[in-house]
């Protein structure tokens, strides 16, 4: 949700994003590293992408990729571990398919993604996504804002705004509350009612 209002504050004129750099949640929560323990990550193929896709056409691509697989599988539901899914995304943000299979083919393409997963974390002290670095990455950085509906114009430049001026002090660090309205988004519901499927069949 994060990234489609950044995009929305890029359409606005109210920024401009030079880079899209991949973090893995999986890696962060103890993955091991290997090549071999990449196949069973749920993300390992759209990040394995999105580095043939970097060496390709540059950072801002890797962005265009990223929200065209965010179309398919969260405003959509189909699956991101899917090849037809992750060629399709690439397709639609203009690329060619068989990039996909370029980044499969060659297991260098993990070892880029666990790089600069490292990076983000010794750089910018990642621990989560979203993950927003200022002044073209060079700049403070801050985890969040974690949204659950893509807010109005308006309120989309407000909030950047408000997360600028935070981001900015060196004497603010936290805030969170609890979430009481869940993602709007497809393919979080579809996941949702099948987890909630499982649950009840494994408990019948």
């Amino acid at each position: 949700m994060t990234s489609k209002w950044v995009n929305q504050l890029v359409e606005l004129g109210e920024i401009e994003v030079s880079d899209w750099r991949v973090f893995s949640l999986e890696l962060i929560n103890g993955g091991e590293e290997t090549i071999e323990a990449a196949g069973e990550f749920r993300s390992a193929r759209g990040l394995r992408t999105a580095a043939a896709v970097r060496a390709a056409h540059g950072g801002e691509a890797v962005g265009r990729f990223y929200h065209a697989l965010d179309a398919r599988t969260w405003d959509g539901s189909e699956d991101v571990r899917s090849a037809d899914t992750v060629r399709g995304a690439l397709a639609d943000a203009g690329f060619d398919p068989s990039l996909h299979d370029t980044a499969l083919d060659d297991p260098a393409t993990w070892d880029e993604v666990v790089a600069e997963h490292k990076a983000v974390v010794s750089e910018r002290g990642a621990f989560g996504v979203p993950t927003i670095a200022l002044d073209g990455g060079d700049g403070p950085s801050i985890f969040g804002p974690v949204i659950s509906v893509v807010p109005s114009d308006d309120e989309a430049v407000e909030l950047w705004r408000h997360v600028l001026w935070l981001t900015r002090s060196g004497n603010f660090w936290e805030l969170k509350r609890n979430r009481d309205v869940e993602p709007d988004l497809e393919g979080y519901r579809v996941r949702k009612a099948e987890r909630e499927a499982r649950a009840r069949a494994e408990q019948g």
